[in-house]
Order: C-alpha cells, then structure tokens, then sequence
C-alpha cells in the first residue's frame, strides 16, 4: 500500500474500556463489518477508530463517524494505539506480514483469510501465544456459520473423527442450477459470474483449493491435525453434466462437491472432489450458495451447521463476534485452539463408486470394462443406460461395490486404452 495519510480531526480519547479497532481493507466484507459495528455504537466496548485502504478519498463513507482515522499506510496502523487489527485485505501477502507484526507489537488480530489461516495458521498462532493476543479466524470457514467456534468449544467434550460438508458457495449454486434447469456446466458457470457467486476467475472454486484451505482450517480445530492445503486431495466439478444428475436420481442421489476430513487409526484422509449424496442425506438437501458442515463424533455422534457461507453481511457477523471475544480476552485471557498434532496422511479411502462413460457403441464393451474391473479386483454393482442417445456417443453408468482408490485409478489406466471411448470416464465415490 501506499504510504500517503488522509488527516482528519485526531480521535477523541477513548473511555477506559474501550477495545480500539483498525479495519484494513473496506471492500465488501470491510464495508459491511465498518456497518455492524456502526450499528453497534450503543456499545462502548468496542470503537472503531482506523480504517485503512487503497484510495481512501474514493472509499471514503459519510455514515461512519467524523472521527475515524483514514489512512493509506499499513505503518500508521502497525503504529496506533488500537488493540486490534481486523486483517480484511486477501491474499498471501502483505497480509501475513500485517498479521505478523500486528501481533509482536501486542496487538490482537480478527481476519477472514482462509488461505493465510490454512498456510500460516500454526506459525501465527504460536506467534499470538507468545505475545498473550487473540487470534480470531471465525470468518474463514462457512461465512457466518459459526462452525469453528462450534467445533473448538461446543464440541470440545467429543472425539471428532470426521468432518464432511459443502464449504463453497460458487459449486454449489453451479451444480445446483445444472440439477434444476438441466442447463451445461458451462452456462451454469457464466450465469454464477453474472450473479456475483463466481469470480471472473474460478479456478479455485471449482477445482477445488479453496474448500481446501477451509477443510485444513476445519481439519486443524476439529480434528486436531497438522494439515496444509497441498495435503488435501482435490478433484474438479468441470466435468459434470445434467446426465449425471439423471443417473444419480436413479439410484436415489444427488451431486454436490463435498469436502471430506477423516481421522481413523493414526491416519487422515482429507478430500475434496464431486460426490454421489444420497437423497436422505442433510447434505443432498443445501441450495444454492448456501455452506453445511456434519462433524460426527465418538459420544455425540452428528451435529450439523448449516447458513450461509459467503457476503458481506454473514462474514461480517464471524468477523465481530470474533471481534468480541478479543475485546473480552483483553480482560480475562486468551483462549487459542489447541496446537494439532502431526499424523499420517493417506489418499486410498474405500467407497462405493460411480463411473460414467460415453462410447461408441459395439458388442463386447461392458464385457470388457468388467475384465478390467475384474483384474483390479473389483465388483460392478449395477449397470444404467438410459435410451434415446446415439450410438456414436452413447453414455451409460456403471456403480461399483465398495473399493479403494488405488484399486480404480489402476483399473482406470487400462480402461483409458480402449477405442470405443470418445471421452474420458467421469467417476464420482457414492457417500455412505
């Protein structure tokens, strides 16, 4: 950022037990947080006294209070007198090292950046131990579902063995709108740009990273592991079409992209990838942009929460209820999560499987993809094939007994030599 300042009249000194706030970064979620606590003015525990963003005269809002102090410079707010930062810029950087020093010069932070949390949440949480601050990251995961708190303090009397849920907004509303108006991947894509659910680059929502980082973030707290996003498996939506969601209904399902954490024997297994969810499941049932976590734990078994995910209002109510239990822990300490442990990582889970392919048509085909099956020892469970498709492009779906993941990519290798495809097998697990 640059360094050039916007001086106002100085801030008026503060009653005793005021928690001082700076904002930086005023874009949706910034705006909408600046407007919570313009809300909240009734409330003395809390001020909001700094706002710092790129091109301050520009963003500027007459509804805040005449005696916040503008700035431009990340250095001004390093140097004044808040008690905490709200970090709200994005990115990797400088948002790290904003977070970084804010938190050795005893300043508390509150920030809504998943990908800094699930990259350097260890190393900053260790730093906001050192340093006896608060490190709020509530808004990281599901918006304003309150999942991590949930997890960290509802549940703390559990043993978490799997966390499961819909962790973004943009696949959801795409595979929604391909089950509803039958509509390709591609338009479902272009009509969530247009209605501001995808980003004009959606790499990493429909590829998968960033329910990533938020399934390491929710991996970290919930299941107490030492997890990076690049130990996540992640496996793209691009390829599904309104046929699959035909074949799905047949065997009682539907598709969603479900972002998968599960701790069994020393050993986890982290996942996000299009699944096959059975109707019956709370899973099948969230629209839209709306965000779902089902943690299932050894005495309580499943808890569910559900809202939604993503905008600036939901995020700003994570990001102030943070900003509340900072203020308190001024006074009566600071409560962290506590630090995750190292394990093992695995990518062969075994499931049940969905497989659909598109051939061209000619004795001998199922014959042999269940040779090819059958080498890698595993079992086809059923065979669907819906009529009125050419012969030159004929799609069918076989589903699979359960099998591992090892055991159907080697099966995959032979099957992807065989000349009567014309694209490549689309497989899909089947949640149990």
């Amino acid at each position: 950022m640059a360094t050039a300042l916007s001086r106002i009249d100085p801030p008026r000194q503060p009653a005793k037990s005021e928690c001082r706030v700076a904002l930086v970064g005023f874009g949706t979620v910034g705006s909408a947080v600046a407007r919570l606590l313009h809300a909240r003015r009734d409330d003395h525990s809390l001020r909001l006294s700094h706002v710092c963003n790129r091109n301050i005269a520009r963003k500027k809002a007459s509804w805040i209070a005449s005696d916040i102090y503008w700035t431009e410079s990340i250095q001004q707010v390093l140097a004044s007198d808040a008690h905490v930062v709200i970090e709200l810029m994005g990115g990797m950087e400088p948002a790290h090292e904003l977070v970084r020093t804010a938190l050795q010069r005893g300043k508390s932070v509150v920030t809504a950046n998943k990908q800094l949390i699930a990259h350097f949440g260890p190393e900053l949480l260790e730093l906001a131990r050192e340093n006896q601050q608060y490190l709020g990251f509530g808004a990281c995961v599901a918006g304003g579902v309150p999942v991590l708190s949930g997890l960290h303090d509802g549940l703390a009397g559990d043993r978490i063995g799997q966390i499961r849920g819909i962790l973004n907004g943009t696949c959801n509303y795409i595979l929604t709108r391909i089950e509803q108006a039958g509509m390709s991947f591609e338009d479902a894509l272009r009509e969530a740009q247009q209605a501001g659910f995808a980003e004009a680059d959606p790499t990493d929502d429909i590829d998968g990273q960033d329910a990533a980082a938020k399934l390491a973030i929710l991996a970290r707290v919930g299941l107490k592991v030492d997890v990076s996003p690049r130990q996540v498996v992640c496996r793209s939506i691009r390829n599904i079409k309104a046929l699959d969601f035909e074949y799905a209904h047949e065997i009682g399902c539907t598709v969603k992209q479900i972002s998968t954490a599960k701790l069994k024997g020393g050993q986890a297994y982290l996942a996000v990838e299009p699944s096959l969810v059975p109707n019956g499941s709370p899973l099948a049932r969230v629209a839209g942009s709306q965000n779902l976590v089902v943690s299932t734990g050894e005495f309580g078994g499943e808890t569910t929460f559900g809202g939604h995910g993503a905008g600036g209002d939901p995020t700003a109510v994570a990001v102030v209820s943070d900003l509340l239990e900072a203020a308190r822990g001024r006074s009566r300490g600071i409560e962290l999560p506590d630090a995750a442990v190292p394990c093992e990582f695995t990518t062969d889970q075994e499931a049940p499987h969905y497989l659909r392919f598109v051939v061209r048509d000619r004795p001998g085909i199922i014959a042999a993809l269940g040779g090819a099956l059958a080498r890698c020892h595993i079992n086809l469970d059923a065979v669907l094939q819906k009529p009125g498709h050419a012969k030159s492009a004929l799609p069918f779906v076989i589903t699979l007994e359960p099998c591992r993941q090892k055991q159907l990519d080697s099966a995959l290798v032979e099957i992807a030599k065989f000349d009567f495809l014309t694209e490549a097998p689309v497989t899909m697990p089947i949640l149990n």
